[in-house]
């Protein structure tokens, strides 16, 4: 397999992690996001969005969208399990994946902190933002698992929830918020940050960290 991606990537990273927990090797294939490298055209012949993660197979199949390649691994490769067997358990999970995915992380990636830019926002200004976009996330992810067992996010194993959860509370740092407004999401990473699969998933671990 090839994962496209970059050592700095929310969405590689969560891939990486996955990745590693199902001991899968790829060939890791970077492009700079700051050069621009993601908008070769030889890379928007294999994801038309310009975006990574992207992840060919064995085969050559394509897959984008980092939610969508990590739950096609967990069903290809069910060993460890990173979605829960119950449905409402599996519901929760994604929920909160979800959360940070789909409203947190995209609101403060790169390619909107570049239009911020663009549009004249001071660099000060763009910083808040994204700082902003984090606490709004992470205030309401703290509070979707309070009453959760751990020490991961849902329980004694990790799941998509915290393959989600560790690269954003990196984000969040590099923007400058404090993250010990969230305990119980600070217990959930410190969970994981103890396996190797996610220590070794980490963007200063990338052969193309900077």
């Amino acid at each position: 397999m090839k994962l496209h991606g970059y050592f700095r990537s929310s969405a590689s990273y969560r891939v990486r992690i996955a990745l590693n927990l199902k001991g899968l090797s790829t060939e890791h294939l970077p492009h700079h996001l700051r050069n621009g490298e993601q908008r070769a055209p030889t890379y928007l012949a294999i994801n038309p969005q310009g975006l990574v993660p992207t992840l060919e197979d064995d085969a050559g199949t394509v897959l984008t969208q980092s939610l969508a390649i990590i739950e096609w691994l967990d069903e290809t490769h069910p060993t460890p399990p990173l979605l829960p067997k119950d449905p409402l358990r599996r519901a929760k999970v994604r929920a909160f994946a979800q959360a940070l995915a789909c409203d947190t992380h995209p609101v403060q990636n790169l390619k909107v902190l570049a239009r911020l830019r663009q549009l004249g926002l001071a660099e000060e200004k763009v910083t808040e933002w994204a700082a902003w976009a984090n606490r709004e996330g992470l205030s309401a992810c703290e509070t979707l698992i309070a009453g959760e067992p751990g020490p991961f996010c849902f329980g004694s194993a990790p799941t998509l929830a915290d393959l989600c959860l560790v690269p954003q509370l990196a984000n969040a740092r590099r923007f400058g918020v404090d993250v010990a407004a969230y305990p119980r999401l600070l217990q959930a990473e410190a969970a994981a940050k103890e396996i190797k699969a996610f220590a070794d998933a980490a963007p200063d671990k990338q052969p193309d960290a900077e």
